[in-house]
């Protein structure tokens, strides 16, 4: 029995030096390296396509809502408000939850009335999901918008546009929607901007005065907008060589995009800038509002770091309304005792 166990084991280790298993736990070192190396690099790019995910979550949302409603289609003009409001509610909580959404200046957005969104484009554009949801559930109106062309060919996304009002933006179109009184959201730096700007936060709009001459044509103020810390939620290649020549050549928007950090947001909407028939398009477009808004709030260059320490250490503070002194009490030319009056700063 000893021989037997003796050649056993021999054999054995045979077999184990030929078939590497002495090595095997070399190799599963090496793969838990790997593992742990690129684990981190892969989620950042996923958590972009979640809200790839979200939106088509959206989409068959509507599918859903579309069939349970066949019958009232016909007795309601408004078939699709529910939806709206409740699609609104999970962005909003969606921004709440995960970048701590705040929205500064919402009361510059007209009740009722025409006005043109004029907005800085990130890599993904959520902010301004969050921002059409919040005017859906403030003000109780739907905001118009123009998206770019290769938005309209992604399968199953034209439900999606149609129902929250996304057209692709001929002049005619904007002008007439905002005839009709509603709000309009424009990014002049489009895809562009959303492509090949970065943490420097870089407006990309060249010469581009369209927007500018569709609120004269229309007769409405332009109201700027900005979200603090959009670079810094999600991140995009595009600046590379490869990406930028594919774009110029073909018109691919082909960068990948990686992020989904939980960063703080919070969007800052500038005082509107009034309709003024002696100025033409190039002057309005000179006006650079939301450059303005750019400079006065978000540090550059932008650090993820940075912002996602802004969830729990720093607030935002508004400016304090000016304030008023009292004046000392005294005695005026006739001698009698002046009462104290309220003077501003």
């Amino acid at each position: 029995p000893t021989d037997q166990c003796c050649r056993c084991l021999c054999l054995f280790q045979t077999f184990e030096a030929w078939a590497g298993l002495g090595q095997m736990e070399d190799y599963l070192s090496v793969l838990e390296y790997i593992l742990w190396v690129f684990t981190p690099l892969a989620v950042v790019f996923i958590l972009p396509f979640l809200i790839v995910i979200l939106l088509y979550l959206s989409i068959l949302f509507l599918h859903v809502y579309k069939r349970k409603n066949q019958l009232r289609e016909a007795y309601c003009n408004n078939l699709w408000d529910g939806a709206r409001k409740t699609l609104a509610t999970l962005w909003d909580g969606h921004g709440a939850i995960w970048h701590g959404y705040e929205i500064h200046g919402m009361e510059k957005v007209p009740d009722h009335g025409p006005a043109l969104i004029v907005y800085y484009h990130g890599a993904i554009p959520i902010d301004y999901y969050y921002f059409l949801a919040n005017v859906i559930l403030q003000k109780g109106r739907t905001c118009h918008s123009v998206a770019d062309h290769f938005l309209f060919k992604i399968p199953g996304f034209k439900l999606l546009l149609e129902v929250f009002s996304v057209i692709h933006g001929p002049q005619e179109e904007c002008v007439r929607a905002l005839r009709s009184g509603h709000l309009l959201g424009i990014s002049p730096g489009g895809v562009r901007e959303a492509l090949f700007s970065d943490e420097t936060y870089p407006l990309h709009w060249g010469k581009r005065r369209g927007f500018a001459q569709v609120a004269i044509d229309a007769q409405v103020p332009i109201i700027p907008m900005f979200t603090q810390n959009v670079r810094e939620g999600f991140r995009s290649l595009g600046t590379l060589r490869f990406f930028r020549w594919l774009y110029e050549r073909f018109r691919l928007p082909a960068a990948p995009i990686y992020g989904g950090f939980p960063v703080k947001f919070r969007t800052f909407l500038g005082d509107p800038i009034p309709y003024d028939p002696n100025i033409n398009s190039a002057q309005l477009a000179e006006k650079k509002a939301v450059q303005a808004l750019i400079d006065e709030h978000q540090q550059i260059p932008g650090s993820i770091l940075r912002a996602l320490f802004e969830r729990v250490y720093t607030r935002h503070k508004l400016k304090d309304p000016p304030k008023k002194k009292r004046t000392q009490v005294g005695l005026n030319q006739d001698g009698n005792r002046t009462e104290p009056s309220l003077k501003q700063d």
